[in-house]
């Protein structure tokens, strides 16, 4: 199985540098990409500036492969947003690349050659066998060495509802709903949220996002005003941080967002965990009714930024190891739940925590991280080398071990958030210690809270 393509799912930043660093390694990566560029799910949030600098987000293999053509490389120390990050970088190395990235081409399933799950014998003898499905309908199935999985949460956000499956009513009211960051200096999106009640439902970097660019509307759209919903019993370190954040855009995001709370541009409801949608009127308005039965009322848009979760369905046929809580491999869980790690203590890793029972499937980026927030392109840049290491070999002697040592080396030192503790995804302020946990060592900011009334309902 030497000879066969290492299958790559997805051509965003973290499956390109697969690309990059299995090609500069001697072996044969085809990439495989849904939407007709390369970043096609980065070019729904261009509008966003990243908190990561250039040199933060450009792999090393890649900006190898990259000046070996007429690349201009962009200022290491500037901060790119999406359509930067696309342009200036994955668009031109899906170009070098060639024609190993298939575009418009959509993997719909993985299996071991003529076996279903459930058979075990001749399992670790067959390739594995990748079944797709082309922009024109037209399928297709291709035999792979390994696949590695790039393929990102972005299609699949987490509902509003507090229990992890949608709120009642979350479907009918999906026309007031938006599950991304909305690009508010577009004059469409403009009129949809100018003048309007919102509730940003969040606490990660998204909902940061979203504060910083809607209090910026409300200060020049009269009428506009914002609530912010969080499930978590107080803000607690929710804005980072600050200046003890070692990616310094990071940490002012969050200042900017707690600027916004003092100045009384937003009102902060802790511990509200959506269980029902409800119309309020003819006139499109909707309102929010906690499980406790707290109530949210005329309320015209909702900015759901809940996190994202792995879409595993066409890996059905794969046996993986997934932590239950997370969704992430195994031996990766541990290091990022964010019950336990809401701080900079996430280790770097590589193919030892990513590997998975079935031999030679990997789930990298975004996607290994499961439900657990906080990733960092430079962790899936890490994981990728790491992976390509293990896979490379010597072709002459078909040693299928890879280079072990170059897999097991850390190459990567991770920026602390500037935020220390634990109970990061359902944290009790009425609680000592995790009110103590909750700002942390390292002293995030103590925001001062306006809370809404709030009334019984049925």
């Amino acid at each position: 199985m030497t000879t066969m393509p290492v299958v790559v799912v997805g051509a965003g930043p973290i499956g390109l540098a697969a690309a990059a660093q299995l090609r500069e390694r001697g072996l044969t990566p085809l990439v495989f990409e849904r939407g007709d560029s390369a970043g096609a799910a980065i070019a729904e949030w261009n509008h966003v500036r990243l908190f990561s600098r250039w040199g933060e987000l450009i792999d090393p293999a890649a900006r190898r492969l990259l000046e070996t053509t007429d690349w201009t490389a962009p200022d290491d120390e500037a901060y790119p947003t999406g359509q930067d990050w696309t342009q200036d970088y994955l668009v031109p190395l899906a170009a070098a690349l060639g024609n190993i990235v298939k575009l418009g081409t959509e993997v719909v399933g993985v299996a071991r050659r003529g076996r279903d799950r459930v058979v075990d014998a001749g399992r670790d003898t067959e390739p594995l066998s990748v079944h797709l499905r082309r922009a024109d309908g037209t399928e297709d199935r291709i035999l792979a060495r390994a696949v590695i999985d790039a393929s990102g949460t972005w299609t699949t956000p987490n509902p509003l509802g507090g229990e992890g499956l949608p709120a009642l009513g979350e479907k009918a009211a999906a026309d007031v709903l938006e599950y991304r960051v909305p690009n508010v200096d577009d004059p469409e999106v403009r009129a949809r949220y100018a003048g309007k009640h919102i509730v940003i439902a969040g606490s990660g970097h998204s909902a940061l996002t979203a504060i910083v660019a809607l209090a910026n509307l409300e200060k020049q759209a009269a009428g506009t005003r914002i609530s912010w919903v969080l499930r978590r019993g107080d803000v607690g370190g929710a804005f980072g941080g600050g200046e003890d954040d070692q990616l310094p855009a990071r940490g002012a995001l969050g200042l900017r967002a707690k600027a916004a709370v003092d100045d009384g541009l937003l009102t902060v409801v802790p511990g509200f965990r959506t269980a029902t949608i409800e119309p309020d009127g003819a006139d499109g308005r909707v309102v929010l009714v906690s499980d406790t039965g707290a109530r949210i009322e005329d309320v015209d848009r909702v900015v759901v930024l809940t996190g994202f979760r792995p879409d595993l369905s066409w890996l059905s046929e794969i046996r993986l190891g997934l932590d239950p809580v997370l969704q992430a491999p195994t031996e990766l869980a541990p290091l990022i739940d964010p019950n336990v790690h809401s701080c900079g203590t996430v280790y770097p890793h590589g193919v030892a925590e990513l590997s998975h029972p079935e031999p030679n499937v990997f789930l990298v980026g975004m996607k290994s991280y499961g439900r657990a927030p906080t990733f960092l392109a430079m962790t899936g840049y890490e994981q990728v080398r790491s992976i390509a290491a293990a896979l490379a070999g010597d072709h002459e002697a078909a040693a299928l071990a890879g280079d072990h040592e170059a897999a097991a080396r850390v190459e990567l030192t991770l920026p602390e958030t500037g935020v220390c503790g634990g109970a990061g995804v359902f944290d009790d302020p009425d609680t000592p210690a995790a009110a103590e946990d909750s700002v942390g060592c390292c002293a995030a900011p103590d925001p001062q809270l306006i809370t809404l009334s709030t009334r019984a309902g049925g």
